[in-house]
């Protein structure tokens, strides 16, 4: 496929989404950046916005396959993963495999649940396989997570661990639609459910070999330079605690390569890395204790370390 054809399936699904999620181009977008990156999503923010609409409307457009796994304070990690069950007829155990295995999972409401079932989703997120019973099964391609959770300050909510938030590419909120998209959302959702009559613009090959040609993205030295300068400057800045790991790098490098192919480039620039920063680094890193009594946030920290970072002059060009 040419780069031509390339850029209209990505217009195509993001139109498409729009359809349902009338007036949130850019999460339609980052969502979209995420999967072609090959990485996850957090979306964070209040009920009722449309969190789990955007990962229906996102596996609709691209024809794959839709998992949804309530999280619950019950649930097991063998809810997520699967579980061996005894057959007597055959004598043996058959496995079961859990909602887990699927391309498109909405982990909806993660933390509502402990964080031993929590981490059940690690390996899947990091590895794209799950192990029960010393059994490893390798998850079909591709193989995107987008998780929703309720703000850390509602009630029967458990913070999501470290480990766990560093396998997210990119943690995002959905915010209030404007008085005008409201009013069209009700119109659309008048009769019938918009999502209900969504229908796939591309295949799931066709979306494979669009994240096969991100990783072809070219990224200059000095970009690379940049995104490591700022990661640094993480882990030694006076309001920050735990500062951005090399795997935020990775992240927001390929991140940067998915967000640069969106935008129609073969190559990527030092504006998708100061866009992208705050969504890639910010559940990364743990503020000292004094800051969050301040009132600081961490897009806050990051924002300041990007404008505080000298940006390479040269522009990237294959």
């Amino acid at each position: 496929m040419n780069n031509d054809m390339l850029q209209q399936q990505v217009k195509k699904i993001i139109q498409n989404i729009e359809k349902v999620m009338i007036g949130k181009n850019d999460v339609a977008k980052l969502s979209l950046v995420a999967l072609l990156a090959e990485g996850h999503v957090l979306l964070e923010d209040v009920p009722g916005v449309g969190k789990t609409m955007m990962v229906r409307a996102l596996a609709k457009s691209v024809n794959a396959s839709f998992k949804r796994i309530q999280f619950t304070p019950d649930l097991l990690p063998s809810d997520v993963l699967g579980v061996s069950i005894y057959n007597p007829k055959e004598m043996e155990f058959t496995f079961r495999p859990g909602p887990i295995v699927g391309n498109i999972i909405l982990a909806d409401e993660i933390n509502r649940t402990s964080p031993k079932t929590q981490s059940a989703l690690l390996e899947g997120m990091e590895e794209k396989s799950v192990t029960v019973d010393g059994v490893t099964l390798k998850l079909d391609k591709p193989f995107f997570v987008m998780a929703t959770q309720n703000p850390i300050e509602y009630e029967g909510t458990y913070p999501l661990p470290e480990a766990q938030l560093d396998r997210f590419l990119i943690k995002m909120k959905m915010g209030y639609p404007s008085i005008n998209d409201e009013i069209e959302v009700l119109t659309s959702s008048q009769r019938i459910s918009p999502i209900e009559e969504l229908q796939p613009v591309i295949t799931l090959d066709e979306l494979r070999d669009m994240q096969q040609q991100v990783k072809e993205i070219f990224v200059e030295e000095n970009i690379k330079q940049y995104i490591v300068e700022l990661a640094s400057k993480t882990r030694n800045h006076r309001h920050i605690y735990l500062g951005a790991s090399p795997r935020a790098s990775i992240a927001l490098m390929k991140a940067s390569q998915a967000f640069a192919f969106c935008s129609g480039r073969d190559y990527v620039i030092p504006d998708d890395i100061q866009y992208l920063a705050p969504f890639v680094f910010s559940h990364r890193i743990i503020l000292k204790s004094e800051a969050r009594y301040q009132g600081i946030i961490a897009e806050t920290v990051i924002e300041n370390i990007i404008s505080e970072t000298r940006v390479p002059i040269k522009r990237a060009v294959k």
